[in-house]
């Protein structure tokens, strides 16, 4: 008889599954449930985008490819980030294709922590950096990012947070659970006080081009002196309703990016290659579909602030991605319980703040990226709830 306490890895038996997807396998199971759980674009991927991963099956062009990716959508990705973020990378050494951004998340991070190396985490923030952390025998050290500040990150507490023992700090901007999105401005602040620093820099870009106030989203790496220290990881889940096609990338300086590209090697070998076709066809020609994506969003998430603004729930405006995190507090119900009883009574489904971290106890995150349909009953499931 195998023991398998034994058997298994210790550190990862003891990470925790995800909270996010612990709510939607409860309401997968249930009937009738209004999800608002998941960050799934409700968005057909582009024709432009389908059309030529069909045609790529057409051809039979479905071999290996480099194992940074192919040429072609590396240079695609280069042109790319100069012109929408002004910041230079070469396609040849600086980027490499990923299978979607949280291949390259884990890629970085497995590059840089090693055992007893800190990594701060301004939270909430999505739930799979601190478990890579974990994985790889760092300590993950968590900023409390709080609604006052508008969650987002201040260089007073990333000062605070800094040690001898600090390697990397993530930047999860545009935010997922809360929408906070960082201005260029301050962002300048946090490159401030890491100038004189050897502390490097993951700067998760996934939701980049969903922004919605007066400045569209930048990249960190274009402030000067901090592309040296930063890894930038995009990808086309989010901005171009791909999520089923896997595909991400990242862009850092040749010498981390040559320690990521080995792990990418030895671990996937390559993306795939319906995928990475499909990707240039959404780089070269479907900056409409993304501008009329980003602003059916927008009005998505002024209806949903409002209204909950309206019955009472506390949200402050989110400024990126496609999630609400509205304070529930008043309710006198935890975030755990805010959401069982809604899932139970109501048939909607929302995640618990502290699915992304401790301090996010008093909040739930609403995802708006469903039809207005979906949001407009979902809405008016909540208000009756919390009547």
């Amino acid at each position: 008889m195998i023991d398998y306490k034994k058997a298994l890895s210790g550190t990862a038996t003891e990470i925790p599954p995800s909270g996010i997807r612990r709510f939607f396998d409860i309401a997968a199971g249930m009937k009738d449930v209004i999800s608002l759980s998941i960050g799934e674009p409700d968005f057909k991927t582009p024709y432009a985008v389908r059309k030529e991963g069909i045609k790529s099956l057409e051809r039979g062009a479905t071999w290996y490819t480099a194992n940074a990716g192919m040429a072609e959508l590396r240079e695609e990705i280069s042109a790319y980030m100069s012109r929408r973020f002004e910041v230079e990378y070469s396609p040849t050494d600086e980027i490499m294709v990923t299978v979607g951004g949280s291949e390259g998340i884990d890629v970085c991070i497995r590059s840089i922590v090693e055992k007893g190396d800190e990594v701060l985490l301004p939270e909430p923030c999505f739930v799979c950096y601190a478990p890579i952390v974990q994985l790889c025998g760092g300590v993950a050290v968590s900023i409390p990012l709080k609604a006052e500040d508008n969650f987002i990150l201040t260089p007073e507490d990333l000062k605070a947070a800094i040690t001898d023992r600090t390697k990397l700090l993530i930047l999860p901007f545009p935010n997922n659970p809360t929408g906070a999105a960082m201005s260029k401005q301050q962002y300048q602040a946090i490159a401030d006080v890491l100038r004189d620093t050897n502390v490097l820099v993951l700067s998760d870009e996934l939701y980049a081009e969903l922004t919605y106030g007066a400045e569209k989203g930048i990249s960190f790496a274009s402030l000067d002196g901090m592309k040296e220290r930063t890894i930038v990881i995009n990808g086309f889940s989010k901005a171009f309703a791909m999520t089923g096609w896997r595909l991400g990338f990242a862009c850092a300086p040749k010498e981390i990016l040559s320690v990521m590209l080995k792990i990418h090697q030895f671990a996937i070998m390559s993306a795939p290659s319906t995928s990475q076709y499909a990707a240039i066809a959404a780089l070269k020609s479907c900056g409409e579909d993304l501008e009329a994506m980003r602003q059916e969003y927008d009005s998505r998430r002024r209806l949903m602030v409002d209204s909950l603004n309206a019955m009472g729930l506390s949200c402050f405006e989110p400024l990126g991605a496609f999630y609400v995190f509205p304070d529930i507090r008043s309710t006198g119900l935890t975030s755990e319980e805010f959401c069982t009883r809604l899932l139970k009574e109501k048939s909607v489904a929302v995640v618990p703040g502290t699915a992304f971290g401790q301090c996010g106890e008093g909040f739930v995150r609403i995802s708006y990226c469903y039809s207005l349909e979906h949001i407009i009953k979902a809405l008016d499931k909540i208000r009756e709830f919390i009547g």
